[in-house]
């Protein structure tokens, strides 16, 4: 009986040692799902909170590229407005210069009145015919004297100067201090051709426009197929031809002749 007994109480403890494993393992693939549950949770925030992340980049980006925008409108209506004003200031600089009135009639001498010599009383018993003719020779006399003075004075009269208004100088174009090429020079297919597109630089002070130019087969010189105002960003090319391959540039223009150039690309094709 004492043998049965010590066989039942170790059935039991062997039975109360297994039901003891088994909730360990239970408690163990529980924790383990829990474990595996948080790393899930936790790789969904980590998700939702890059995915935050890149929206806010996102949201960064475009409120720099307006405020760009907003910044290049400024300056070109400051560029703008500022040669109207400077024609203002020159127009409120100049003064009109006075004119002058210059008579083209040669002055006319006045003639001179010869006083005639007195004539000493003719003695008693001279004829009259001898006053007669002593007063005709001082008419005569005066005459001749005036017509040569008045001959003297047509030679000698010189011709009124003619007063022309003269062309003001031009004044040279002032330096422009910062000189920067277009940025994001590309080609976008059109149907047919290409649609060149670029952005403006930062540098707008004194920018007149665009040069667009073209070479073939990366070799000779550049030539230009369109010069385009400040405001204008794309200008399209249209293909001539499959044969070799074609390299397009988009250079700034200043108003004192300097200019920058964005980076150069080539293209399959003939283009012009």
């Amino acid at each position: 009986m004492a043998v049965k007994k010590k066989s039942a109480a170790k059935k039991v403890a062997k039975k109360a040692a297994a039901k003891r494993v088994v909730k360990k393992t239970a408690k163990r693939a529980v924790a383990k799902k829990r474990v595996a549950k948080k790393a899930v949770a936790k790789k969904r925030v980590t998700k939702k909170s890059a995915a935050k992340k890149t929206a806010a980049k996102r949201v960064v980006k475009k409120t720099a590229k307006k405020r760009v925008a907003k910044k290049a409108v400024a300056k070109k209506r400051v560029v703008k407005k500022a040669p109207a004003k400077r024609v203002a200031k020159k127009a409120a600089v100049r003064v009109a210069a006075p004119r002058v009135a210059v008579s083209t009639t040669p002055a006319v001498p006045k003639p001179v009145a010869l006083a005639p010599k007195p004539v000493a009383a003719p003695k008693q018993g001279t004829s009259g015919r001898v006053i007669f003719l002593v007063v005709a020779g001082i008419v005569i006399l005066a005459a001749i004297v005036m017509s040569q003075s008045g001959n003297k004075s047509d030679d000698g009269a010189t011709p009124a100067p003619s007063i022309s208004q003269s062309a003001e100088p031009t004044e040279p174009a002032a330096p422009v201090a910062a000189v920067e090429a277009p940025s994001k020079f590309v080609a976008l297919k059109s149907a047919d051709g290409l649609k060149l597109r670029w952005i403006a630089p930062m540098a707008t002070d004194g920018l007149t426009g665009y040069n667009v130019e073209v070479r073939a087969n990366g070799a000779g010189d550049w030539m230009v197929i369109a010069t385009v105002p400040a405001d204008q960003l794309t200008q399209n090319v249209t293909k001539s031809g499959d044969m070799g391959w074609t390299q397009f540039r988009v250079t700034s223009v200043y108003s004192d002749g300097q200019s920058a150039s964005a980076t150069v690309f080539g293209i399959p094709g003939e283009f012009k």
